[in-house]
């Protein structure tokens, strides 16, 4: 509630920044970058310093409600997420596409500057989609996880060491570091193999909140229609949730496509190279300006309905 209400502060000292700095202090310290075993030692480290950071606050404070509060609040990105999106879209309704790509490449990593205004509605619905996954639904994952193995400090140890696994992925993962960022990029997709498949089938059910809301019929008959639409929501997500390079990214785009029955994917340039991927829903209907906002919705309704879920199974298990 915390995160809705306020949004991301940027404070000097925000944890993920504090990770940030220990990154590049250790990447700093190291002449060799191209070395697996020196990115090995720099991802347990970090995670290592993360943990016993954690640990040693909640300890030495008596585990103050306050602090394991804004250990939450800080690790998620749910109002953020619509924050940084935001100034794209009233670009694009002002028509202004020279400021829809500036905002735009602040928050995704493909090349930006001759994109249409299509594309720019494609890649930005599709990093709410992916974010919605790592920045919401794998906190309160390991938020869950983390308290039903310690209910004073689990929850707060593993939200941030997953927070500083997917810190150390947007540094030095594989792609811009090779061998060097290899184990951070595998642990990265070890720590989201789960959130994100149990995050699409979450998003797909949570698309009968948004869809087809006539009572037209009667209620019986609205929902067999909500049904139907998760059934084909889903067969979308089902059938593309693999159709990306990592083994995790595309399945929230897969769900968010089906859901608002969408194309999404398709190749793009990276650092003025062309990498090629498939699109999503690809019979889905093109992307339209209005349909970044059903995409906060999506995001909200989905974040809301795992966090209930994830506070229902720990009152259960405490």
């Amino acid at each position: 509630m915390l995160d809705l209400a306020v949004g991301e502060i940027n404070f000097s000292i925000h944890p993920v920044r504090l990770i940030g700095h220990l990154i590049n202090f250790l990447q700093a310290k190291l002449f060799n970058l191209h070395s697996f075993k020196n990115g090995l030692a720099v991802t347990c480290i970090t995670l290592f310093a993360a943990g016993l950071v954690v640990y040693l606050l909640l300890y030495f404070s008596g585990c103050n409600d306050l602090i394991k509060i804004y250990l939450l609040y800080a690790a998620l990105s749910w109002r953020d997420l619509k924050d940084e999106t935001r100034p794209v879209l009233f670009c694009l309704v002002n028509k202004d596409l020279q400021g829809a790509r500036k905002f735009l490449s602040r928050v995704v990593g493909r090349d930006t500057q001759n994109l249409s205004e299509i594309e720019i509605i494609r890649a930005l619905i599709e990093t709410i989609s992916e974010n919605a996954i790592d920045g919401v639904i794998s906190v309160m994952f390991y938020a869950g996880l983390g308290y039903c193995v310690n209910s004073s400090y689990g929850a707060y140890i593993f939200v941030w060491i997953f927070k500083a696994a997917s810190t150390l992925d947007s540094m030095i993962g594989y792609k811009s570091f090779k061998e060097f960022g290899k184990s951070s990029a595998k642990l990265d997709d070890i720590l989201n193999f789960l959130p994100a498949r149990i995050g699409g089938v979450i998003i797909v059910i949570s698309g009968g909140f948004i869809n087809c809301n006539s009572c037209e019929g009667g209620v019986v008959h609205m929902i067999f229609k909500k049904i139907n639409y998760i059934i084909r929501a889903m067969k979308i997500f089902y059938h593309d949730r693999l159709k990306h390079s990592s083994p995790n990214s595309a399945h929230g785009e897969s769900a968010f496509a089906g859901v608002l029955n969408i194309k999404l994917g398709g190749g793009a340039y990276y650092n003025n190279k062309f990498i090629a991927r498939p699109f999503l829903n690809e019979s889905g209907n093109e992307v339209e300006i209005f349909d970044i906002v059903r995409a906060w919705n999506l995001l909200d309704i989905s974040s809301a309905l795992f966090a209930v879920i994830i506070i229902l199974f720990t009152c259960v298990i405490a």
